[in-house]
């Protein structure tokens, strides 16, 4: 085998393991078909319950898959915490849900908001996204109706990339709307929401701090102290010398110096006395 031969082979080898990557990836996430399926199954269950008509129930089959296929690619990112994710996914939510607002009359809206398996059709729990509405119907093979037209050849055509943008759907209907759908992006009307759908987010540091402040704050925090085991008394602690003190040693050297001059001026004095008694 010469070397332009082994060059082709490693080639070939390393074009393999780079496509075999590829699809494992992209098995990680929803398929096109896992979509449909998806979005199927959630417009099936709210055709039920909602008593939605065959327009309703074709309109309503495209926003949920325009809202399905838009957060695939996010849920993993979602679960693990990622704040951009987490905004993105309500907003593609609110989005969704403002749509609805136009082909729903307001009887229905109000049942489809009292239900959080439509209102907010996905969870996180053991580390994985699911779906609400199979909490409800656990049979993921039962429909109540037959395919809805656009479902095989719709491809998100009547989607908007924002909130702000005008919706495909308003205008179709004549029946009166619900005023306004209530919003769950942003942190303070969502906070309770996001703790319910996928847990306590995680702590966000202070943007404007250093983050030499944040390791001088963990070392203050780490120092303490600790009480002494055996209590000290007072008067012992008033009485000891301290330690590398020069002056503490000088006034117990001072203190030895006059006992001792006090004893031998005692001792010369009694010396005294006896040679007068003597004499």
């Amino acid at each position: 085998m010469n070397l332009k031969t082994t060059l082709v082979m490693k080639r070939m080898f390393l074009t393999l393991l780079a496509v075999i990557a590829v699809t494992v990836v992209a098995q990680a996430r929803m398929s096109s078909s896992q979509v449909r399926r998806e979005s199927r199954f959630l417009t099936d269950k709210m055709a039920y319950e909602l008593k939605l008509s065959t327009l309703q129930y074709n309109d309503v089959y495209e926003i949920n898959y325009d809202f399905i296929d838009g957060i695939r690619y996010l849920m993993d990112d979602v679960v693990r915490g990622d704040p951009w994710a987490t905004d993105r996914y309500y907003e593609l939510l609110d989005i969704r849900n403002d749509d609805l607002r136009w082909v729903l009359n307001s009887r229905q809206y109000e049942r489809f908001m009292a239900a959080a398996y439509f209102f907010r059709p996905v969870y996180a729990s053991g580390g994985r996204w699911h779906f609400r509405i199979y909490i409800t119907y656990t049979n993921h093979n039962h429909f109540y109706y037959p395919l809805p037209r656009p479902c095989h050849a719709y491809h998100g055509g009547h989607c908007r990339p924002a909130f702000d943008r005008p919706s495909h759907y308003r205008g179709r209907y004549d029946h009166p709307h619900y005023r306004e759908a209530p919003r769950l992006h942003g942190p303070k009307p969502s906070r309770t929401v996001r703790r319910s759908d996928f847990g306590p987010a995680p702590a966000r540091p202070n943007p404007s701090r250093r983050p030499d402040e944040h390791r001088r704050e963990n070392i203050r925090n780490q120092r303490t102290d600790k009480p002494s085991a055996t209590p000290v008394r007072r008067t012992d602690v008033k009485d000891a010398p301290r330690r590398n003190d020069p002056s503490a040693v000088r006034r117990t050297s001072d203190k030895q110096v006059r006992k001792e001059t006090k004893s031998a001026r005692r001792t010369e004095v009694a010396g005294k006395r006896k040679v007068e008694k003597k004499d």
